[in-house]
């Protein structure tokens, strides 16, 4: 289990704070992760990679020299911000334009993808590769699907060297998509991780068994079978991943058997050994194999193989040279580049918004929502390890740290534009904004459109009626929808929050009162959210165990009940 730790809930924070001053020569911190030390020539095209922190030495450990200018570092298996992204992406971009690059999570392409177009409006041509190389998470027909495990490695490197090369950011992109379509990853896990400060890990294998098609956010395999010995195992791996072998695919391949935390080297030896004569037997040349820890999973015992089957181009961008903290390759050159002028975690503030005061009728009505949100914080927080528990079921265990996290973000900030004299609607944007800064993943990004979007539809100025109210409550569930692609059945929030808006919309018609028709809507909302343990989920990274996850409700379904139910008492003191 993970021991060494102070903080729990500031882990990812102390661990850079160390990372950072080892390598202070060859890195330095941003706010949201790291970049080179050194600035990102003009010519450059950048190459961002990120998610969320456990893989070391995925992702910071890869800034450098043939590698990646710059990793977003998000908390513990949890998707960074897209404010992370922005601001990493901001501080390494040059003037040829910037990729980013992560693995095909729910979290992470929001996230990622809102930083894009933030970066975009701002001139700089931004692309996105999301990485889905995990062949077990999704068949052949919905490659699309799949997440990306450890072919991030391949997919970084490629793109990382090409970059060196001076390819422009079209080059780049194409061959990072290239090298995603030709790589395949299968892993095994044999014990499964602890996050820092628990007492349990998010999931367990029985005694000779092993969980088969693991993600490395801690979720359990999709399947399970005996563990066996390592010739079988190597067998097993070689045969899942050789299933699909690209149409034209020639002879080399890039090879990557990694260790996933607990899993010691030599016991990966032993396996390659045996890796190497079945790859050789069906006529493959293996390019500059990689055998060791490359993208972890905190102290998850298991490991997985991955194949990129490389043409001349891909063969090259594979062996070029680099030299990054975790990894070197090669002789790579000293970067003649200036270095950055900072050396500290600030970047030039973005220009201040202009505030413009509340009335005091919102202003009265501003001070209910903080009371609100702190009403939701004491939940959130009280039930964190519940959330957790029913999230580790099917998916990372994350979802009750976040959501702690999220909300405690989101009544500072209420608190700090209470305090400077804003309105309503204010107010609640500034706490969805936040919590999406602050929280990440896909539980930051959604509940903090879902504020931003209900106190749009508020005012600075006046009093909401109920109908307002309503309105706003709509206007938020429609944007988690737009982000998140949800719909009714899929397993996630959504199944709580269309039926708490249509009950209370209906209330509102029938005569209702606000503090009556919302504490209605709340406690369907809160039945709603038990019944989603009948549902099998359609999305996010409980999809792929889906047969696991009946039986148990929603995290983020059960964490949407609580909140209205916490806020529910506060509307009939609403001035």
């Amino acid at each position: 289990m993970t021991r060494l730790y102070d903080d729990p809930h500031r882990f990812t924070d102390d661990m850079l704070e160390g990372f950072l001053d080892v390598h202070r020569g060859s890195v330095v911190g941003v706010p949201g992760g790291v970049v080179r030390a050194h600035q990102t020539p003009a010519d450059k095209v950048a190459v961002v990679v990120g998610g969320g922190s456990g893989h070391y030495p995925a992702f910071c450990g890869v800034v450098g020299h043939g590698f990646a200018d710059g990793a977003v570092v998000g908390n513990i298996f949890t998707s960074p911000s897209a404010e992370d992204a922005y601001e990493v992406g901001r501080a390494a971009a040059s003037g040829a334009g910037l990729l980013f690059s992560t693995g095909n999570y729910a979290g992470d392409v929001m996230n990622f993808t809102l930083a894009q177009k933030r970066l975009a409006d701002e001139g700089v041509d931004t692309r996105v590769v999301f990485v889905t190389d995990d062949v077990a998470s999704a068949p052949v027909e919905e490659k699309h699907k799949r997440r990306g495990i450890a072919g991030d490695f391949v997919v970084f490197k490629v793109a990382g060297a090409a970059a060196e090369e001076r390819y422009d950011l079209d080059g780049v992109e194409r061959v990072a998509r290239l090298a995603n379509d030709r790589t395949r990853t299968l892993g095994v896990a044999f014990a499964g991780c602890t996050m820092p400060g628990a007492d349990e890990p998010l999931f367990t294998v029985p005694d000779r068994r092993m969980g088969v098609g693991l993600g490395i956010h801690g979720e359990p395999g999709v399947g399970e079978d005996e563990l066996p010995r390592a010739a079988v195992l190597a067998q097993r791996l070689v045969e899942g991943v050789l299933a699909e072998r690209p149409p034209g695919s020639g002879p080399k391949v890039g090879a990557i058997l990694n260790g996933l935390g607990t899993t010691k080297y030599e016991e990966l030896f032993v396996v390659w050994r045996t890796v190497s004569r079945l790859l050789a037997e069906q006529g493959l040349e293996v390019v500059e194999p990689e055998v060791g820890e490359l993208v972890t999973s905190l102290d998850m015992a298991g490991c997985s193989l991955t194949l990129v089957y490389l043409d001349d181009e891909l063969e090259r961008l594979w062996r070029a040279p680099a030299q990054t903290p975790a990894y070197r390759k090669g002789a790579a050159q000293p970067s003649a580049a200036p270095l950055r002028s900072t050396q500290h975690t600030t970047l030039p503030d973005a220009p201040a918004a202009t505030l413009v005061p509340g009335s005091e009728a919102s202003q009265r009505c501003a001070r209910v929502v903080v009371a609100a949100l702190e009403a939701m914080q004491g939940e959130l927080v009280g039930h964190e390890e519940e959330l957790g528990r029913i999230d580790a079921v099917a998916g990372d265990g994350d979802h009750g740290r976040g959501m702690a996290k999220g909300i405690s973000a989101a009544v500072d900030a209420a608190r700090e534009a209470v305090a400077r004299g804003s309105g309503a609607a204010t107010v609640l944007g500034a706490a969805g904004d936040s919590w999406a800064a602050r929280a990440g993943g896909t539980s930051g990004v959604l509940w903090g459109a879902a504020l931003r979007s209900f106190g749009a539809r508020l005012s600075d100025q006046a009093q909401p009626a109920p109908a307002d109210v309503a309105a706003a409550a709509r206007a938020g569930l429609e944007a988690i929808q737009r982000l998140g692609e949800a719909k009714p059945g899929d397993k996630t929030m959504v199944d709580a929050f269309l039926p708490f808006v249509d009950a209370l919309d209906e209330s509102l018609r029938d005569g209702v009162g606000l503090a009556e028709a919302w504490t209605g809507a709340a406690d369907l909302s809160a039945e709603a959210a038990v019944a989603t343990a009948a549902l099998r989920p359609r999305l996010g990274r409980a999809r792929p165990l889906a047969e696991r996850s009946v039986g148990t409700p929603d995290a983020g379904a059960t964490s949407f009940a609580l909140c209205v139910r916490a806020v529910a008492p506060f509307l009939a003191t609403t001035p």
